[in-house]
């Protein structure tokens, strides 16, 4: 089944653990799916190991006509859609695509750039997300991946809660 972008996301839930082989079952049957998947060190007794796992336990989300949701729902895994008086609940496209830039955002700050040497007071500009191009000076360290950065504005500081991989250090000239 070719899937079109017009056709509205829903979502599904899932048995517990299942959210993976769901959405390659549903995937193989030509549907479009997605599963927000983040990083996350994992602590055994005997070893720590990044894992890849599903943002929302027990959920995913399929683009799809409704009509087909029997297809769906038969596939094994899958428990029911999420439904609101008895009917399926539409998932706005712009949630979505917020989710989409909440994983990548999460997965990125496992990458943060903690090997360039960041300092209270230091001049910083913001190189990506809505805040793109903005400088301002940090303030302090939230923790290891997060940063406040003030911005001047209008004569006022705004605090800014940003990720550190999104700045980087704006050298001042000395004169």
């Amino acid at each position: 089944m070719a899937s079109s972008d017009k056709l509205p996301w829903y979502a599904l839930y899932v048995h517990s653990r299942a959210e993976k082989k769901v959405y390659a079952r549903i995937i193989e049957m030509g549907f479009e799916a997605y599963l927000p998947l983040v990083t996350r060190m994992k602590v055994w007794s005997d070893r720590i190991k990044k894992v890849e796992e599903p943002l929302f336990k027990s959920y995913l989300f399929v683009r799809t006509d409704i009509k087909q949701q029997y297809d769906i729902v038969s596939i094994p895994g899958v428990t029911k859609f999420v439904c609101f008086e008895r009917k399926a609940v539409v998932v706005p496209e712009n949630q979505i695509i917020a989710i989409k830039r909440y994983c990548e955002d999460y997965t990125d700050e496992e990458k943060a750039t903690e090997n360039i040497e960041l300092h209270e007071g230091q001049l910083v500009r913001i190189t990506r997300g809505e805040m793109m191009g903005l400088v301002g000076r940090l303030a302090s360290f939230n923790n290891k991946k997060r940063l406040i950065v003030y911005i001047e504005s209008v004569g006022q500081y705004l605090p800014i809660n940003v990720a550190r991989n999104k700045v980087e250090p704006v050298y001042e000239k000395t004169v």
